[in-house]
């Protein structure tokens, strides 16, 4: 069997792993976007598309038989519809709740993709319509529309956790809880080679324990192989207290001391249900102010729902809260905000409250206007609870400056920027070591570290070097290892 690395190879996104079988089955695990779309210099080995000109996939999308995903988020399956539109015809695997949050999230980058498409339409008339000007057609590859969508949805089946699927003679694979996002899966692969019976297992991303809402991640049985994620590898999460006291003194700190606003980016799946759990516990327990709590992205609220309808997939405290209060999210002081034109209304909300909003990383999405029309509030609070990628917005807040040039014009921050990592879906070192350690040191041929930047893969691969671990590779985006 041969493994090829075509993606989250010494970067975070962009996840995609192409397996070939002995008897010519052709697998990929995970199908994600690239959302960085940069390299760094010491990237020694690129995919090599020459064969494929057309293609946005370094293989034949019509040869693969498979696609098996780990959980929902688009760095995991943003590539699907593109998949489809090449020629895939095969069987997408994943768990019904992955499918539900891959759905939304799928017809929500078909709609992006529509605006963005009108704009480069609008741009090339507007040049071509310039005497003796002659544009290039305007780039349209990888922006999938809702139909390439409505071509992808037939093609999933969903898993239970522990249900093992029979892909091909001597071939199979197994789900198990990964925690990070409500469905995600670890992937153990069994397969016969040589008359041999081996195993590879792909972590996905690594939840934590004690999440709010998940069930912590599973152990995996023992491997010959194991790829493993590394987003948190050379650092650990800073906990002086949990979710809910964090939060709670961050909100009396700005809404009821100043009093003013908190705004809160977070990624409309996964860390906005986080969010709004964490708030109800706070309500239920008569510890959140009496402020309203503005809920301001329609795709929160359809994932939200989501996360309701499987109130049985998650962790036993949220159950037995589910049971006590009938409701994992709302409560009296919540409103959801639908038009974009109540979205802006919230500038003139003139008392204290809480805008949770997204996109996580301020780059785009509603919470970008939020964060602009409050960046010189000495009155406001922007509460960054994620990574957030060098370039954005977010990036630059986090900086610790006073101000930041925005096209040349400078912006003095007055609002008080702080930044926390208790509501991070991502395991830590400790997290991961623990992860990996599961494994018998003797058993394991290979170790590959993907899905985190160049320096904290090479300080994980180190740590595990330090545990007597042999055989780890931190692969290059297009290399191909035979197994």
């Amino acid at each position: 069997m041969t493994i090829t690395f075509c993606g989250a190879a010494r970067q975070v996104t962009g996840s995609m792993y192409l397996l070939e079988f002995e008897n010519g089955y052709r697998l990929l695990v995970d199908c994600g976007l690239d959302m960085e779309k940069r390299r760094s210099k010491n990237v020694k080995t690129e995919p090599d598309l020459s064969a494929l000109p057309n293609s946005l996939f370094p293989f034949e999308a019509s040869g693969i038989y498979a696609v098996v995903l780990t959980h929902a988020h688009l760095d995991h399956t943003g590539m699907i519809p593109n998949l489809v539109r090449e020629g895939f015809e095969g069987t997408i695997y994943c768990t019904e709740p992955t499918l539900a949050l891959t759905e939304i999230l799928l017809y929500d980058s078909a709609s992006i993709n529509k605006s963005k498409l009108a704009a480069k339409q609008t741009a090339y008339l507007s040049k071509k319509n310039r005497k003796g000007f002659s544009p290039k057609t305007p780039d349209q590859s990888g922006l999938f529309l809702q139909d390439h969508v409505d071509e992808s949805l037939p093609l999933f089946r969903t898993v239970a956790f522990g249900q093992s699927v029979k892909l091909s003679d001597g071939l199979k694979f197994t789900f198990l809880k990964a925690g990070h996002l409500l469905g995600a899966a670890h992937i153990v692969i069994t397969f016969v080679e040589d008359g041999n019976e081996k195993r590879i297992g792909f972590s996905g991303d690594l939840g934590r324990y004690n999440y709010p809402l998940l069930q912590d991640p599973e152990p995996l049985p023992e491997l010959d192989y194991l790829v493993c994620e590394g987003t948190y590898g050379n650092r650990l999460h800073v906990k002086p207290n949990g979710p809910e006291e964090q939060l709670e003194e961050i909100i009396k700190r700005t809404c009821l001391d100043k009093p003013g606003r908190l705004i809160i980016p977070a990624f409309s799946v996964g860390r906005t249900q986080a969010l709004l759990y964490t708030l109800k516990r706070l309500y239920e327990q008569d510890r959140l102010p009496r402020i309203k709590v503005f809920s301001d992205s329609p795709m929160a609220m359809s994932s939200t729902l989501v996360y309701q309808k499987y109130v049985n997939w998650l962790n036993a405290e949220a159950r037995s809260f589910y049971k006590e209060t009938d409701h994992l999210f709302d409560f009296e002081y919540l409103q959801y905000i639908h038009d974009a034109k109540r979205s802006k209304e919230l500038s003139n909300h003139n008392e204290p409250c809480i805008i949770i909003s997204s996109s996580g990383m301020m780059s785009g999405g509603r919470v970008e206007y939020h964060i602009r029309q409050n960046l010189q509030n000495a009155f406001a609070t922007i509460l960054i609870i994620g990574y957030c990628a060098e370039g954005t917005l977010g990036h630059q807040l986090i900086s610790g400056k006073k101000y930041f040039y925005d096209d040349d014009k400078r912006v003095d921050i007055h609002a008080e920027v702080v930044q926390t990592d208790v509501f991070s879906g991502h395991g830590d070192l400790n997290d991961l070591i623990k992860f990996i350690k599961h494994q018998p040191k003797d058993k394991l041929k290979q170790l590959f570290l993907t899905h985190g930047d160049e320096q904290s893969l090479e300080a994980f691969s180190e740590f595990i070097r330090q545990e007597h671990f042999s055989h780890v590779h931190v692969p290059s985006k297009g290399q191909v290892f035979e197994l």
